[in-house]
């Protein structure tokens, strides 16, 4: 009925849970990959959120990354549901905020890292970025198109607002992604034309 039970059965289980291990790394998981309660409407949200960090406690870096980026709970919360393809002529720009968390908090960082941990520095003593905002808007376009699943996806108009599903992992409306070149990480460039779910992968 409200985001507090699921709160409190996440609690629970973490504190007397059998399977401790898998609890206490979905919780450091949780630190990571965070959306926030108060923002989110339904507790379903929350309730598949938190799934997702326990199904990937003992998994791999892409699999919950994957996993995260098309869950409707992370996508609400960083803006990723409903986020268009550019269109210049009346303004719109795809929404930046996931890709930035991606960069940022989830994978890379801001700045190129030792082996040690310490920083990296050119020449000049100063730290050297791991992208910029050419590779923050590639990103940006792989993140296009994406809604809430189970509604009819070939139906351009139903992208924005669809029928909210908070249990199923988002769907992409081929009409709404942008299907033009992304530039990426150290070089790294999508051609164009791909679909949604190649950009992904």
């Amino acid at each position: 009925p409200s985001v507090e039970y699921v709160s409190e059965y996440f609690y629970r289980l973490a504190l007397t849970g059998s399977d401790q291990l898998r609890q206490r790394v979905a919780w450091a998981l949780s630190q990571i990959f965070v959306v926030s309660a108060v923002e989110l409407g339904p507790p379903e949200g929350i309730t598949a959120w938190i799934r997702i960090l326990q199904d990937g406690a003992f998994g791999n870096f892409f699999d919950i990354m994957k996993a995260m980026t098309l869950s409707p709970a992370m996508g609400e919360y960083l803006d990723m549901v409903n986020n268009p393809k550019a269109d210049p002529e009346n303004g719109f720009m795809p929404n930046e905020n996931y890709a930035r968390e991606v960069l940022q908090l989830f994978s890379i960082g801001l700045v190129q890292l030792n082996d040690d941990g310490t920083p990296k520095r050119d020449a000049a003593g100063q730290t050297i970025p791991t992208y910029d905002q050419t590779v923050v808007q590639g990103f940006a376009k792989v993140f296009t198109g994406w809604s809430f699943g189970g509604n009819d996806t070939s139906f351009s108009a139903g992208f924005n607002p669809p029928k909210e599903n908070w249990t199923l992992e988002m769907a992409n409306w081929p009409s709404h992604h942008s299907t033009g070149p992304k530039q990426l990480l150290n070089g790294v460039a999508l051609p164009a034309g791909q679909s949604a779910q190649k950009d992904l992968s």
